[in-house]
């Protein structure tokens, strides 16, 4: 090898090396990653939606109702909406869940690492999971009680006959499941907000609205 072609070398090395340091930091170009599909971007909005009302809806009525035990048209107007949105929801994460395992999804952005990969597909799945049945035991708990009026104008289906101690058994595991749901959805946010700010990677983006 000539003088030349070993000067050529150290300088591809060095020019490798430098683009490698810039990918790790972030601060370089990055690898293309593949966006969700128009469907599963807007149910996963819907669903992000549906949480930051439900949870708070859920704390305000049990306040109201339990905490003050304050029952007017404020407070069944509360549960009602509560009712309907869980009762929706199951149906949304249900539908977003089978759409996934037909469809499937995009690769993993390029530049997680492997436990970043990891991490993320627990969370996912565990809220998928939470989901449903966080829902689910809504509707049995409110079926147990009974309770299935919404806005007094038609009832929930039954998924079980009358039992009020059940009933108190299974909203208690509902309320406490939704609470582990809502902390997990708060950290899905924050690492969907650390990998878009400071990783600036594709996390976040192949997931916003209006990509094409």
């Amino acid at each position: 090898m000539n003088r030349d072609t070993g000067a050529g070398s150290r300088q591809a090395y060095g020019k490798a090396a430098e683009m490698m340091q810039e990918y790790d930091s972030g601060t370089g170009p990055q690898p293309a990653s593949s966006a969700y599909s128009a469907a599963a971007r807007h149910m996963h909005w819907v669903t992000a939606g549906a949480i930051l009302i439900m949870v708070p809806l859920g704390l305000a009525m049990t306040y109201r109702g339990g905490t003050l035990n304050i029952w007017d048209g404020l407070t069944d107007a509360l549960y009602s909406s509560h009712k309907l949105l869980g009762f929706l929801v199951l149906w949304l994460v249900a539908g977003r869940l089978t759409y996934r395992l037909l469809r499937g999804a995009p690769p993993d952005e390029p530049t997680l690492l492997w436990w970043h990969k990891a991490g993320s597909h627990l969370l996912h799945w565990l809220l998928y999971g939470l989901l449903l049945v966080v829902p689910l035991l809504g509707w049995v708990g409110v079926s147990l009680y009974p309770s299935l009026t919404v806005f007094g104008l038609f009832d929930l289906p039954a998924l079980a006959k009358p039992n009020q101690d059940l009933a108190t058994s299974v909203l208690t595991v509902h309320g406490k499941l939704a609470i582990v749901m809502a902390l997990l959805a708060c950290a899905h946010a924050g690492a969907a907000l650390y990998h878009h700010l400071i990783r600036r990677d594709g996390v976040l983006r192949r997931m916003l609205p209006g990509l094409r």
